[in-house]
C-alpha cells in the first residue's frame, strides 16, 4: 500500500502568503483610518482617545501606550488631519491593490510590489529621520521582510512555472496540494 504524496510548501511561500495578506488587512484598516479622517474632527478624535485612556491613566500616569496616544492626538491640526486622511487613503489603496494582484499571481505585481514597498521604506525612514517614532521602524523592518519574500516568491514562481501574457502559467498544480 503507498501512501499518498504529501505536499509541502517552501517556508518561504508559506512566510510571503502570511506576509502579505497582514499588508493587506494593513491596507484595508489604512483605508478605513482615511475615510474615518475625513469625517472626524480633530478635537472629536481628541475626546475619543482621552476618554479610552481615562482609565489607564488614572491607575497609571506613565502607561507608555496611553500617553503616546493621548499625546499624539492633542495638537492634531485640521491641515494635519487632511493630509494624514489622504495618505492613509493612498496608501491603503496602492497596498490592497497590489495585495490582491500579488495573490492572483499577475506577473506585474511583484516587481511593482517591490517598488513600491521600497519607496514606503524610504518615505518610513526620512519620516523617522524627523520624529524618532518607534512603530516606524517596525513598519520599515516588515516592508524589508515582505520585499525580500515577494522577491523570493517572484524567483520561485518564474523558475517552477514561468509567466504567460502576465499571469502565472499553471505547469503542475504543486501549490494546490496535489496529491
Amino acid at each position: 500500500m503507498t501512501s499518498p504524496t504529501v505536499h509541502r510548501r517552501p517556508l518561504a511561500h508559506a512566510l510571503f502568503d502570511i506576509s502579505v495578506v497582514t499588508k493587506g488587512l494593513d491596507g484595508a484598516l489604512e483605508i478605513l483610518g482615511g475615510v474615518l479622517l475625513f469625517v472626524v474632527s480633530p478635537l472629536q478624535i481628541h475626546n475619543v482617545i482621552r476618554s479610552l485612556t481615562e482609565h489607564e491613566l488614572s491607575e497609571d500616569p506613565r502607561d507608555l501606550v496611553a500617553t503616546y496616544l493621548r499625546n499624539s492626538t492633542q495638537h492634531l491640526a485640521v491641515g494635519t488631519q487632511a493630509f494624514a486622511a489622504t495618505y492613509l487613503l493612498w496608501h491603503g489603496v496602492v497596498k490592497v491593490t497590489l495585495v490582491t494582484a500579488l495573490l492572483l499571481r499577475r506577473r506585474w505585481a511583484y516587481p511593482t510590489a517591490i517598488l513600491a514597498f521600497l519607496l514606503f521604506f524610504a518615505y518610513q525612514l526620512y519620516r523617522y529621520s524627523h520624529t524618532r517614532a518607534p512603530e516606524l521602524l517596525v513598519l520599515s523592518i516588515f516592508d524589508l521582510f515582505v520585499i525580500g519574500l515577494t522577491w523570493l516568491e517572484y524567483r520561485r514562481l518564474e523558475a517552477r512555472h514561468g509567466f504567460v501574457g502576465g499571469n502565472l502559467r499553471q505547469v503542475e498544480s504543486d501549490d494546490e496540494g496535489a496529491a
